[in-house]
This record gives structure tokens, C-alpha cells and sequence, in this order.
């Protein structure tokens, strides 16, 4: 087996074919973007290498490509918690234990050598929307931006000495399904509040919305652990490079007396509409995506994102950003399912949200954590405390 330093484009485009090899006959995969995935490692556009770096592996045998993986450290957050730690992810490797360790001692022996003393993964070099989590349970098409992968992943992880850090649960809502008369009561109630107003996206101030989301997550974030500020150039590169397939009617903003309270954030899952293209978004594909957009050829969105400050949450905003999402769906009859992704195990009260309005289990991701130092106690992450409420 041969271990190769990704370094030309060459093999920048042997790491993206390393998937198309593997998943070849499975017909559930879908491809992402090729153009996504040079992006991340592309330091003229991803925003952490300005305070972080990464590389990247793929493996060979005998002429074939068997893996690939990436290791990556954003150094706002490695030194955040009891000990530094780095990242590893885009992990894809045949079911082969020797031919995974090469991958992961990879990792670790670059990791280490610029001090740190353990990894997380598989996870993305940047917000954990995207690429985030080994699935080890709904081996359904992913959503756009989710991680896919054959169930022997999980072994191949595990038998290395990577342990379960926290759960991601993937939740499916039925679109026309009623929700419960209880949460109906609470959003009438805030609704009719004069110092709570609710405002959809407006792609004409694409700045101020971003400043305004970055105001909620910083506040409602700021419990999870190893937290760092969101950063705002990521934000208002998001919302651009996206503009074309945002609906503003499916992104919804609260306000508490003018201050921004709360944000829900929910895009077209593009999967649906993509898996032809296997990774190819050239001109031509990008034509055909807007073309079946416009001609609703979809029928499920993601919610990639939910947070209300902590000074508002005993108000139940959620539940008016939620009434307003309802009543934007009713105009958009195409789509009959909406996957909620992702809300961790350290997270009770957003678990309890979700079941409040009807959610069902569909995947289950887990992001691990493997120890260089035996020394070390492993721990899973911290849960959020329930009452995380401001005093106004």
C-alpha cells in the first residue's frame, strides 16, 4: 500500500475520485460537489486557514485507489478544552483494518507533531453543518451536506481505538402532519407579543442578516463546549454563494424590541436533484439544477440550522419562527418532508423541541474521539445545562 501526500492537482483530483471509486455500485451515495470539496482546501477561499491548517492523504494498491483521509487543526479551538485537539475527516477507505490504520496514523503522527494529543472525527475543517459525523445508523440517501458511508465504517473506527465523543440525530417532521395543540397555544401566544417580530430572509441585505445571526449564535453557542465565535466572513459567503438556490420565505429571523433573538435556517435539499451530476456542477449541471428548482423537482428540505438566544428562550420563539416556517410550506405544496440535521445528544432541550413538534428518527451520526496519550481520560462531551437563561 502506498500513502501519497495530496500536493499537485493531480492528486487533488485522485482524493475526489478516491469516492467515485468506492461507491460505484451504491446506488444510495450521492456524490457532493467536487467544487465544495477543493474549496475547503483551498486557502484562497476557506476562511480557517486564516487561523488554522490542514492536509490531505490518498492511498493506492497496486495502481488502485483504496482511501483517502484529511487532517486539519483549527487553532481557535484546539487549545479550548482539557488538551489540544486536532480534526480528521473526508475519510473513505476499503474494508480493510490495514489499509484504515495507514489513514488514521497518518492523522495522528501530523497531528502530533504539532502538539496535539488527541483527534476528532470524521469531521469538516469548518462549521459542522456540513461533512460532520459517522453514520452509523439510517443508511437512507443523505441530505445535502450530510455524511454518507458504508455501515463497516464504524468498525474500521472503533478497532483503531476511536470512541463514541457524541451522538448526531438526524430527525424527519412530515410536512402535513398536524402539530400538537399545545405548541400551537405557545405560538399563538408570542404571536400576539408587539415586543416579538418575525422577518424572513431579505437577499437585498444579505450583511445585516448575517450580522444578526452571528449575534444569536455567539449568545446561544456559547454553552456548548469548546465553543468559538462564528465567524462573519463564513456567514455572508454562505449566504451569497447560495443566493441562487435560497428560498428567503424558508429562513426566518426573531427579534425581541428590535434585538435579534432567534434564527431557523432551511435550504432545498439539493441531494435530490444533484445525484445525476456525480460531483460534476459545471456550467451545464448548474443550468439543470435551477431548471428542476424552479420546476419544484423536489420534495425535501434541511433544516441546517436552529438557535434562540437564551434570553428569550422561556418566551417559546421557536415555536413563532416554526408557525411562520408552517405557513411559508403551505405555499410550497411540493415539498412533504423536512430532515432536521443535526441536534447532539448534549443538547436535551432541543431534543425536546423536536419532539415536541413530531420528530422522527431517521440517521444517527457520531463524532468520535481517539486519544494519543493513554494517560489521558476519556470523557464524552459536556451536556449543555438546561437552564442557560439570561436575567433580563
Amino acid at each position: 500500500m502506498e500513502l501519497i501526500p495530496v500536493t499537485d492537482r493531480k492528486t487533488a483530483r485522485q482524493f475526489l475520485d478516491v469516492a467515485r471509486v468506492l461507491y460505484q455500485n451504491d446506488t444510495t451515495w450521492v456524490c457532493p460537489p467536487d467544487m465544495l470539496i477543493n474549496n475547503i482546501f483551498d486557502p484562497k477561499v476557506n476562511v480557517f486557514f486564516n487561523h488554522g491548517e490542514a492536509t490531505r492523504w490518498i492511498l493506492r494498491h497496486e495502481g488502485r485507489l483504496i482511501g483517502r483521509v484529511a487532517a486539519f487543526i483549527n487553532h481557535k479551538k484546539a487549545w479550548a478544552g482539557d488538551y489540544p485537539v486536532g480534526g480528521m475527516g473526508f475519510f473513505e477507505c476499503i474494508d480493510n483494518q490495514e489499509a484504515a490504520n495507514l489513514l488514521f496514523d497518518a492523522c495522528r503522527d501530523w497531528l502530533q507533531q504539532r502538539g496535539m494529543k488527541a483527534m476528532d472525527g470524521p469531521i469538516n475543517f469548518g462549521e459542522n453543518d456540513n461533512f460532520w459525523g459517522l453514520l452509523v445508523e439510517g443508511f437512507t440517501q443523505p441530505g445535502f451536506g450530510m455524511n454518507y458511508n458504508p455501515p463497516y465504517y464504524k468498525k474500521l473506527f472503533e478497532s483503531y481505538g476511536f470512541k463514541r465523543y457524541y451522538s448526531q440525530v438526524t430527525k424527519h417532521l412530515d410536512i402535513h402532519a398536524p402539530f400538537s395543540e399545545r405548541f400551537w397555544k405557545v405560538a399563538d401566544w408570542i404571536l400576539k407579543k408587539p415586543e416579538f417580530t418575525f422577518r424572513s430572509l431579505d437577499l437585498n441585505q444579505i450583511e445585516k442578516f448575517a450580522t444578526d445571526f452571528k449575534r444569536v449564535y455567539d449568545e446561544a453557542w456559547q454553552w456548548h463546549e469548546n465553543f468559538t465565535p462564528i465567524e462573519i466572513g463564513t456567514l455572508i459567503k454562505t449566504f451569497k454563494e447560495n443566493r441562487l438556490i435560497i428560498d428567503p420565505g424558508l429562513i426566518w429571523f426573531a427579534y425581541h424590541r428590535g434585538e435579534p433573538a432567534g434564527f431557523l435556517v432551511v435550504f432545498p435539499d439539493l441531494n435530490q436533484l444533484i445525484k445525476p451530476f456525480k460531483g460534476k456542477l459545471h456550467v451545464l449541471n448548474k443550468l439543470r439544477l435551477l431548471y428542476r428548482l424552479k420546476t419544484h423537482k423536489l420534495d425535501r428540505a434541511r433544516m441546517i440550522i436552529f438557535g434562540v438566544a437564551p434570553r428569550v428562550q422561556r418566551y417559546g420563539v421557536d415555536a413563532g419562527m416554526i408557525w411562520h416556517l408552517n405557513e411559508a410550506m403551505k405555499k410550497r405544496r411540493w415539498y412533504r418532508e423536512l430532515e432536521i440535521s443535526w441536534v447532539g445528544d448534549f443538547n436535551p432541550k432541543m431534543q425536546a423541541m423536536l419532539e415536541a413538534v413530531g420528530g422522527v428518527k431517521a440517521k444517527e451520526h457520531w463524532t468520535l474521539r481517539k486519544l494519543f496519550d493513554p494517560s489521558l481520560a476519556f470523557r464524552p462531551a459536556r451536556e449543555i445545562p438546561r437552564d442557560t437563561r439570561f436575567n433580563n
